[in-house]
C-alpha cells in the first residue's frame, strides 16, 4: 500500500527527501496523495438549490420565543458542561493591509499624503486618518511616536502622519500587524483599554457558564500563548467577581499534520530557496481536530474579532436562545433514539417522526423512503438522527463578504442545509449566481454545537466531514504564483453532515473587526 503511495508521489514530482520532510511534519503519505490528486483534478463547485430564507431553512423567533428559549437554557444548562471555542491563531496582518500598502507604495519625501490618496484612490486611508484620535491605541501610539522622535511636533503634517503609521506597524516599534488580533487594543473605556480576549471573558460569564464555571478554549499559535495568558491573568478577576463565576481557559495549536504543501500553477511541488517543500497551514478547517478533542457537551463557537463594547445583554440573550433551541432539539432527538433502541416505535409513528425530521431538523427524505420496510425505515431514521447538532445564528445580509446559508444538492441529489462560501459556487453560471444574489442572510460564525450522542459518548467529528469540499486558493510567495489547498472549512464542509438548524439573530450580534477602520464603528466606540 505504502509503495503505491510512494509511486504516486514520485509521479507527482516528489523526491525521497520530500517524503522525509512530509513525515517529519506529521503529514501522512495517504493525505499527501489525496491532496496531490485534489490539485490535479480540482474541486467541484457546490451546487446550490436555493437560498435558505425565513420559513424555508431559517427560523425566526419572536421576542417572546427568544426570551422563552433563553430561559429554558438557563434552567437546563446545569446538566451540561459548556465551553466557548474561539479560533484566535491568525495574525492581524489583514486588519492593517491598506496601511501596509501605504508604507510600501508611498513616495516618502516626494509626495504628500493627499497626493498618495488621490493617486491610489485610498479612501480607507482617508477614513483612518480622519478618525485617528478615536482609535483605542491612539494614546499609546502618540506617546511612542513622541518618545522615538522628540522633534516630531515641528514636522510637517505629511511627515507626522507617515511616521504615525510606521510606528504603529513597523517591527522595530509597535509591530501591530504581526501580533494576534486577540491581544490588540479594541475598546476604550473610561479607565482602561480592552482587548478582544477581555471582551470574550466578559461575554462568557453571561452565557457560556454552568455550575459556577465558564470554560473558554482559544486556538492560538504556540509562540503567542504566553501573551494570551498574560492578558487573561491581568483582566479575568473583574468579570469573575462581577458574575461570581470562575473562568477557566485552555489553549491548543493547529496540528502541523493538517498542513498542506503548495504547488505551482501546473501542479508541481513548490520549493523554497533551500529546495524544501513549501508547507502551509490547512485553513480553519484544520481546527476540527481541536474541536474534536474538547471535553464538553455543548460548545459555543465565535471568532476572536467578533466582540462588542455595548449591548452585551442583547448578545447574551440571543446566545442563550440558540443554546436553548439546541438543548430542546437534542432532547427530542435523544428521546427518539432511545425509543428506537428499546424497540418502542410502532409503524404508525413513522409519519410523525418524518414530520419532526423535516420541519424541525431540515432533514428531507428520499423519494423512495415510503417503499422501505419498517425495519429499513427505522435504520434510516436512526442514521439521520445519530449525528452532532449545530444551531447557527444568521444575520441579514448587508453585503459582507463570506459565507451564507443555502439549500445544497449533493451528487446523489440529496438536498441539505449548508453554509457556503461564494468561492465554492460557479459564479459564471447564471442560475447559480442568481441564487447567490437572492440570498437574504449571512453567516456571522455564531454557532452552538451538541457533540455528544444519546448515550453520552463523544461523536468522532471526523466522520461527518465532506472531504470533497475543500478550497484551492491562489497565493504569491516571493513573486512566484502558487496554489495552496485548504481543508473543508470548519463551519462549511467540516460540518457538512451534521444536523443543521439556522436561526435569524439581530445584526447587532455581528461586529467583526476585519479592517482597523471597523474599530471606528458604533459597536466599538464608547457611548
Amino acid at each position: 500500500m505504502e509503495e503505491n503511495f510512494t509511486k504516486q508521489l514520485e509521479i507527482g514530482g516528489f523526491t525521497p527527501d520530500d517524503f522525509k520532510q512530509l513525515k517529519s511534519h506529521g503529514i501522512a503519505l495517504e493525505n499527501a496523495v489525496e491532496h496531490l490528486q485534489t490539485y490535479r483534478n480540482g474541486i467541484a463547485k457546490t451546487e446550490l438549490d436555493r437560498p435558505a430564507k425565513i420559513g424555508d431553512g431559517i427560523v425566526k423567533f419572536s421576542s417572546d420565543e427568544v426570551a422563552e428559549a433563553a430561559a429554558f437554557f438557563d434552567v437546563e444548562k446545569g446538566n451540561f458542561k459548556l465551553i466557548k471555542f474561539i479560533p484566535a491563531s491568525g495574525a492581524a496582518s489583514r486588519m492593517f493591509k491598506f496601511l501596509m500598502q501605504f508604507l510600501r507604495d508611498f513616495d516618502n519625501g516626494n509626495e504628500t499624503i493627499n497626493a498618495y490618496i488621490n493617486r491610489k484612490k485610498a479612501t480607507d486611508l482617508t477614513v483612518f486618518l480622519a478618525g485617528i484620535e478615536k482609535f483605542p491605541f491612539f494614546e499609546e501610539l502618540n506617546q511612542k511616536v513622541r518618545l522615538e522622535f522628540p522633534d516630531y511636533p515641528s514636522w510637517d503634517p505629511t511627515k507626522q502622519k507617515y511616521h504615525f503609521i510606521k510606528v504603529l506597524l513597523d517591527e522595530n516599534y509597535l509591530d501591530f500587524s504581526s501580533k494576534p488580533k486577540g491581544i490588540l487594543p479594541f475598546h476604550r473605556y473610561s479607565n482602561h483599554i480592552a482587548t478582544p480576549i477581555e471582551e470574550h471573558l466578559k461575554e462568557s460569564v453571561h452565557y457560556a457558564a454552568s455550575n459556577g464555571i465558564a470554560n473558554l478554549h482559544f486556538t492560538v499559535s504556540d509562540h503567542h500563548q504566553k501573551e494570551f495568558e498574560h492578558v487573561i491573568e491581568s483582566v479575568k478577576s473583574f468579570p469573575e467577581s462581577q458574575a461570581g463565576i470562575q473562568i477557566q481557559t485552555g489553549f491548543s495549536y493547529q496540528d502541523p499534520a493538517t498542513d498542506t504543501f503548495a504547488v505551482s500553477p501546473n501542479n508541481l511541488p513548490m520549493r523554497d530557496e533551500n529546495g524544501r517543500l513549501i508547507i502551509r497551514p490547512g485553513g480553519h478547517g484544520a481546527l476540527l481536530q481541536n474541536l474534536n478533542a474538547l471535553d464538553s457537551d455543548i460548545v459555543f463557537i465565535k471568532n476572536i474579532d467578533n466582540v462588542i463594547q455595548n449591548n452585551l445583554e442583547v448578545i447574551s440573550l440571543h446566545k442563550k436562545a440558540l443554546g436553548g433551541l439546541l438543548l430542546r432539539l437534542q432532547s427530542e432527538v435523544f428521546t427518539l433514539m432511545n425509543s428506537i433502541e428499546n424497540a418502542e416505535i410502532d409503524e404508525d409513528q413513522i409519519p410523525q417522526i418524518i414530520t419532526f425530521l423535516e420541519q424541525k431538523l431540515n432533514i428531507k427524505q428520499s423519494a423512495d423512503f415510503s417503499k422501505y420496510t419498517f425495519e429499513h425505515q427505522l435504520a434510516q431514521i436512526k442514521t439521520l438522527l445519530n449525528r452532532p447538532i449545530r444551531v447557527c445564528g444568521m444575520v441579514k445580509n448587508e453585503g459582507e463578504p463570506g459565507g451564507g446559508p443555502f439549500w445544497v444538492k449533493d451528487p446523489q441529489g440529496t438536498i441539505s442545509l449548508q453554509i457556503v462560501e461564494t468561492s465554492q459556487v460557479a459564479m459564471k453560471n447564471a442560475i447559480q449566481a442568481a441564487i447567490v444574489g437572492a440570498s437574504t442572510h449571512f453567516n456571522p460564525v455564531d454557532i452552538v454545537c451538541g457533540i455528544r450522542d444519546f448515550k453520552g459518548d463523544k461523536f468522532n467529528l471526523n466522520r461527518y466531514v465532506n472531504r470533497a469540499s475543500g478550497f484551492i486558493v491562489k497565493k504569491n510567495k516571493n513573486g512566484k504564483d502558487l496554489k495552496s489547498y485548504e481543508l473543508p472549512g470548519l463551519w462549511n464542509g467540516a460540518m457538512a453532515n451534521w444536523i443543521t438548524v439556522f436561526v435569524e439573530v439581530p445584526l447587532i450580534t455581528f461586529n467583526p473587526v476585519k479592517t482597523v477602520n471597523d474599530l471606528l464603528k458604533s459597536a466599538h466606540q464608547s457611548h
